[in-house]
């Protein structure tokens, strides 16, 4: 099968296409063969060594590409259950110093970390949800809000920020969402908005006087971001080298993603709003890579085989 791998670190020339084993189902794991496969920034930092120079993962002479997939299952390891061959799923992976991503014809993952599609669903949208969707669940889930309660996200109309907005509107949550888009951040359930190049903290509190109740920090800001935040509030940031210093008897968490197949299910119960910007063949990752890192668009980048 064709496989997408960086070979050493750099920028996208480092990427190639190998051939390799289709890998085998161990116990506990699932084969999928993939049908799209998207590209994210931690996809960039992966490939350019950012994240082995960080610690966050061990370095490698080749590294395997891709954290999400959607695909259908075509070979079930020992002891799964719960799941067919021929079903259409999504999933993720989070192990990162590993020869093989979703970047490639087929991905083995453990049955734990992948969730049914319903009919219907386009693999490209469907690829889009999994690593982003996931972040966002999760880092609400760490600011512990009540119906009611108000939260600033910052970059609300980035992929984790916009499904963050998403989410927490739908649990009675009124959101002020920072991002350059007002119009699609009101459509996903913002209670307010600012531009990005606004005074945060001064907004946010004439708009909400005293502070928001918490913070989810998609897009790095720091300490601009949690002086927006009532005393003894709650922080989170999904940027690495961005947690604040705690000031204020503020509890500041940092989101680090985990797979996670059952929330992954509740999310795909929730339809979330989808935005693919383009699907390229997963021969030009190098160039999907590149388009990521000019920028200038909205929606994800989608790989295909």
């Amino acid at each position: 099968m064709r496989a997408v791998v960086a070979r050493g670190y750099g920028g996208p020339e480092v990427l190639e296409i190998v051939d390799v084993a289709i890998p085998e189902p161990g116990p506990g794991q699932v084969r999928i063969e993939v049908e799209a496969a998207t590209v994210n920034p931690v996809d960039l930092a992966t490939r350019s060594g950012a994240l082995a120079e960080a610690g966050l993962m061990a370095p490698r002479a080749i590294t395997g590409m891709g954290w999400d997939v959607a695909g259908s299952i075509d070979r079930l390891g020992p002891d799964v259950s719960g799941f067919a061959v021929g079903q259409r799923v999504i999933g993720l992976r989070d192990l990162l110093d590993r020869s093989l991503g979703t970047y490639a014809d087929y991905v083995v993952l453990d049955a734990t970390a992948v969730s049914p599609i319903p009919a219907g669903w386009s693999g490209v949208e469907a690829a889009t949800l999994p690593l982003n969707g996931l972040t966002a669940a999760q880092a609400l889930d760490l600011l512990g809000l009540r119906e009611g309660d108000t939260l600033l996200v910052t970059g609300g109309t980035g992929a984790v920020g916009g499904f963050a907005v998403e989410l927490a509107a739908r649990q009675g949550v009124r959101v002020l969402a920072q991002g350059s888009d007002p119009a699609f951040l009101h459509s996903v359930g913002a209670h307010w908005t600012l531009p990005r190049e606004a005074d945060l903290a001064t907004e946010a509190r004439r708009l909400v006087p005293g502070g928001v109740h918490a913070a989810l920090d998609t897009a790095g800001l720091g300490a601009r971001a949690l002086a927006a935040v009532r005393n003894r509030g709650s922080f989170v940031t999904v940027v690495g080298g961005a947690d604040p210093i705690p000031l204020r008897g503020i509890a500041v968490h940092h989101e680090w993603i985990h797979a996670d197949g059952g929330t992954l299910a509740r999310l795909v119960d929730q339809n979330l709003t989808t935005r693919v910007a383009d699907t390229l063949p997963l021969a030009d990752a190098a160039v999907a890579h590149e388009r990521l890192a000019a920028g200038g668009f909205s929606g994800r980048l989608v790989l295909t085989p």
